[in-house]
């Protein structure tokens, strides 16, 4: 089961642009989730890291923007300086792209439409869907074209939405 803590669930809700005080619709139509969806880079970089289940605990520190437990360990998302400062063996730097709509867990095609935007451009994305919003993480180097991807295909559904 994913994770985050006090400090990283701030940082998300401080990603979008809407009131904590407000209630948002939560999306589950397509073409709405897509035509709603609103890319937002966040600034740093993260990294994905792994660490024997049985001493994850002692990572809390770091602050992980996620976590998720798996067969073989626990998969840490972290900002790449708290990353390298424990010594960890990490993956590339990652820009995270959160997509500030309130999609459904249940809907069905975001992520579809997502993954299908960005490799129409070569640009692996790692999703990771957490219970307001998604979010995407892509190669550092490839964040501005992912968001300008992503922008395009929402203009695309917006338009479809009114003709």
């Amino acid at each position: 089961r994913a994770r985050a803590s006090t400090a990283s669930a701030r940082r998300t809700r401080g990603a979008t642009s809407r009131s904590d005080d407000r209630a948002v619709a939560v999306v589950r139509e397509t073409r709405a989730m897509l035509a709603a969806m609103s890319p937002e880079l966040r600034p740093g970089e993260y990294v994905f890291c792994t660490v024997p289940a049985n001493v994850a605990d002692a990572y809390h520190a770091l602050d992980p923007l996620g976590w998720f437990c798996e067969a073989e360990g626990v998969s840490l998302i972290l900002e790449r300086g708290a990353a390298v400062s424990a010594g960890l063996e990490a993956s590339a730097p990652m820009r995270c792209i959160t997509l500030a709509v309130h999609s459904a867990l249940d809907g069905v095609g975001l992520t579809a439409a997502v993954a299908t935007a960005l490799a129409a451009r070569g640009i692996p994305a790692n999703v990771v869907a957490a219970f307001h919003h998604d979010h995407v993480f892509v190669p550092s180097s490839a964040a501005a074209d992912a968001v300008a991807a992503l922008r395009a295909v929402q203009t695309s559904a917006q338009s479809a939405r009114h003709p």
